[in-house]
């Protein structure tokens, strides 16, 4: 492992925030030294992208409620993050609007009724599009990493789908769970 890995753990990104404070990852990045911060550059009804609609368990054109996040270290780009959530979850909500939601996403979702019980992680590599290139700053020809999470309550039902893309050229670990003291 390089001496510039990343190593998140994922746990903290899925428990409900106290009133008052910041979200997981402007926490993580303040705790290695550093500035996180994250910009909204889109929040609405969209058609599913298929890997989302498959995840979710929807059918074909279904849409759902997606929050499309920028997000930044130091304020540079390193990531893009699109959750998506179900109409029957997100529908009507302040989800669905292009501002903050106070507490974060998982906090609104608890407070909704939904609490993430089980989390599936999927990764896979592609050549970046145009789109991602143009935010995250990368050349054409350039390789991301893409993270498909899919969350789930107690009872199986998906409450959450989130993909994120990385640059390829960087090491992350992702920990599932609290490291033993």
């Amino acid at each position: 492992m390089s001496g510039d890995a990343w190593i998140s753990e994922t746990a903290p990104y899925l428990a409900p925030r106290e009133p008052g404070r910041s979200d997981a990852w402007t926490d993580e990045a303040a705790r290695r030294g550093r500035r996180g911060g994250q910009r909204l550059l889109h929040a609405g009804e969209v058609e599913a992208p298929e890997a989302v609609r498959v995840a979710l368990g929807l059918a074909e054109g279904e849409r759902v409620v997606v929050r499309r996040r920028l997000i930044l270290l130091d304020d540079h780009p390193v990531e893009l993050a699109d959750s998506y959530y179900p109409l029957s979850v997100a529908g009507g909500t302040p989800l669905a609007e292009p501002r903050k939601v106070p507490g974060g996403a998982v906090t609104l979702l608890k407070e909704l009724g939904y609490t993430g019980a089980e989390v599936v992680e999927d990764v896979s590599a592609a050549l970046a599009g145009a789109e991602e290139r143009g935010h995250l700053g990368l050349a054409e020809g350039s390789a991301v990493l893409r993270l498909l999470r899919l969350t789930r309550t107690a009872d199986g039902a998906p409450m959450e789908a989130s993909l994120m893309t990385m640059p390829a050229g960087r090491h992350l670990t992702y920990r599932l769970g609290k490291q033993g003291v």
